[in-house]
Parts: structure tokens; C-alpha cells; sequence
């Protein structure tokens, strides 16, 4: 082709591509209903009280869903207990009363204690975000799947998303210095996680997020956890414990659960159905990113202006999680074969993908340190 063809060749084509590009670009900003038809609704209702940060990240989901759709599909989110009670809505899902809810699989964990090995597992050195690799690209789905609407036979579709921040040990009366200060209380603790306390000598009760305060109040327990600085400020913590003990390895990679009913689910056109995946996959960065502002926010204004005292938990209760853990899997692991699946299927990508990063990356603390230390 000599050089002016090739000129013309390539002319027309740049052409033919900016009308296309200009034409997909009309396309996607005309509205996807006509003025004379009706969205899709879904009814969702998150397990969150209206106040909790994690019913926002949940309101943020549904906005990303609302907004990609063009008004075709329309997600409503309920605060918790507002059509059922909060550790109901699973049933709820299944049963279509609900089309869909926001959790984490740890509050089935009555159910199946597989349900926590999703974000409230051992730790094996993974972050939350590395929990999200694995359920994406290690197999966590299809095993979740097999759980859910195979062992379960349940009529739900559920997806895996955000990203959260170790959670602390607790919320205490006093100061935590050894292990034997843990012995005999009553604490609120949650799935497997309940189960590594146990296993330490506390007495534990599963409450939901908004009972937790008030019993805390009443001296109907003693001690308590729940997430993160946003979540515990909101729900009022600080005005029953003024200590909170940092690090613990009883919720290392806590991830949220979004559920809909498979049949309502499956009957969505696939453009609907790939934006809802995708818009979680937005809702995961978008939620990692307002946690590190909010929580950190909640954190310093904690200690700051209401007094919290933070103390970090000490290495033996540490460890002695860690042996709970291993006591716990062995357990489980011996009664029901698709926990022992999940388990190894964590480990496996474990090894891997957690050596990769401590191989790579350097140390945070020196960082901080270098630049912020007042030494």
C-alpha cells in the first residue's frame, strides 16, 4: 500500500472509530427506562442499625447499582429489623420475603459453621483483601456457591465484597494483661469467632449490633466486640468502656455478604446482573478507601475527645487465638468435609499469596516511624 493510500486507510478508520465512540457515548447517557415504564425493585434489608457506618457502605452499594442501571433496576435498603429481625434475614432471602440483604456469613454461622470461614475464619496471615482474591481468583466462590445452594440447598445468590480492617479484642471494664484476665467473662462474640473465645475461658452470648450497648449498660455482660472505631463510636461504646483493646487475630479478615434470592436474581437481564457484580467490585475499593478516612477519624477523635484509652493486647492472648484456631479447625474440620475443602483451599492460597507480600513489601512501621516519630 503505498503512503497516501495508507493515509486515507487510516483517516477513514480514525473517522469510523470517533463516530462509534461518539455514538456509544449517546448511548450511555440516554436514560435506560422509558418515561412510561417501571424500574425493577428490589427490597433489600441490611442486618446493620440505621446509624452504624456499615448500613451507609450498604446504601453505597445500592447507590452504585441504582445509578449504572440508569433507573432500570432500583436496590432499597431497609435498616436492620425493619421487615425482619437481623440474624433473619438469610431465612428472609431465601424464602423471597426479602430480594436481597447486606451482612456478613458469620451470622449464619448457627446454620453451618462454614459460613464464618468467609471473612471470620482462622487466620492465616491474609488480610480482608486477600480473603476477596481468594473467594475471586482462588476458588472461594464456587466452594461459597456449593455451600450455599448445595449443602444448604438454600435459594440464594451471594457475592463476597469490602475490604475491612482487623477488628480489635474487645471492649472491656479494664485494662487486659494476661490471658487470665479473660477467664469467666461474659462477651459478645459472634460465629467461629465465639468458639476462640471459648476456647480461652470466656463465657460468650451472640448479640446483634443493636443490643450490644444496652446489655453492656445493663451488666448483662461484661465484656464485648463488634468491628471498628466508626461502627463502635456510633453504637455508643464509649459510654460504657472507656478501654479497648487493639489487635486479635478472633476476626483478622472480616469481608461483608450481599445476598439476593437466586430465582428473583437469576431472572435480571445479564446487563443487570453484571452491573450488580461490578458495582461490588466498585463498592470494595470505595469502601476500603472511606474506612481508612472514617475509621481512622473515629479513632483518634475516640481517645481525643471521649477519653477511650487504647491499649494493645498483650502476645500470649495472641498466640493463645492462634491455638484456638488450630483446635477449632481440627474440630470442624472432622465433622463436615466441605469445611475441611474451604480450609485447605484458604491455606493453599495462604502460603502462597501471603509469603509473596511479606516477601515484597517493607516495613510500614520504619516508614511511620522515620517521618512521624517524636523521638
Amino acid at each position: 500500500m503505498r503512503d497516501d493510500s495508507r493515509r486515507r486507510f487510516v483517516q477513514t478508520a480514525l473517522a469510523a472509530g470517533a463516530g462509534g465512540a461518539l455514538s456509544t457515548s449517546v448511548h450511555a447517557q440516554a436514560p435506560a427506562v422509558s418515561k412510561t415504564s417501571s424500574p425493577i425493585v428490589f427490597k433489600f434489608q441490611s442486618t446493620w442499625p440505621t446509624k452504624d457506618i456499615f448500613n451507609e457502605f450498604a446504601q453505597d452499594f445500592a447507590k452504585k447499582v441504582n445509578d449504572m442501571s440508569g433507573g432500570e433496576l432500583r436496590i432499597d435498603v431497609y435498616p436492620a429489623n425493619s421487615i425482619v429481625k437481623a440474624f433473619g434475614i438469610q431465612n428472609a432471602v431465601h424464602k423471597g420475603q426479602l430480594d436481597g440483604g447486606h451482612g456478613v456469613p458469620t451470622y449464619w454461622h448457627d446454620r453451618h459453621a462454614a459460613f464464618s470461614l468467609f471473612g471470620s475464619g482462622p487466620s492465616f496471615g491474609m488480610s480482608s483483601n486477600q480473603i476477596l482474591a481468594w473467594f475471586q481468583y482462588g476458588g472461594g466462590q464456587q466452594l461459597y456457591d456449593e455451600l450455599v445452594q448445595k449443602e444448604m440447598n438454600l435459594n440464594i445468590q451471594g457475592f463476597m465484597y469490602g475490604p475491612l480492617t482487623p477488628q480489635p479484642l474487645g471492649w472491656f471494664k479494664n485494662r487486659i494483661e494476661s490471658i487470665k484476665d479473660l477467664e469467666n467473662l461474659r462477651f459478645r462474640a459472634v460465629g467461629l469467632a465465639a468458639e476462640v473465645f471459648k476456647e480461652l475461658g470466656l463465657n460468650t452470648t451472640a448479640l446483634q449490633p443493636a443490643d450490644i450497648v444496652p446489655w453492656l449498660d445493663k451488666g448483662l455482660i461484661d465484656a464485648a466486640e463488634f468491628n471498628n472505631p466508626s461502627s463502635d463510636r456510633a453504637l455508643g461504646f464509649p459510654s460504657v468502656s472507656s478501654v479497648c483493646m487493639i489487635r486479635s487475630f478472633h476476626q483478622s479478615s472480616e469481608v461483608f455478604e450481599v445476598i439476593f434470592n437466586k430465582q428473583r436474581f437469576d431472572s435480571l437481564p445479564f446487563a443487570l446482573r453484571s452491573i450488580i457484580r461490578y458495582a461490588l467490585q466498585a463498592s470494595s475499593a470505595d469502601l476500603s478507601w472511606k474506612a481508612s478516612d472514617r475509621f481512622s477519624t473515629d479513632y483518634e477523635e475516640m481517645r481525643r475527645k471521649q477519653g477511650v484509652r487504647y491499649f494493645i493486647t498483650p502476645d500470649d492472648i495472641l498466640k493463645a487465638q492462634l491455638n484456638a484456631w488450630r483446635k477449632i479447625i481440627a474440630r470442624e474440620s472432622a465433622s463436615s468435609r466441605i469445611f475441611k475443602r474451604i480450609i485447605d483451599s484458604q491455606m493453599r492460597f495462604a502460603k502462597r499469596v501471603v509469603g509473596f507480600e511479606i516477601d515484597l513489601t517493607p516495613s510500614n512501621k520504619m516508614a511511620f516511624d522515620f517521618w512521624f516519630s517524636t523521638v
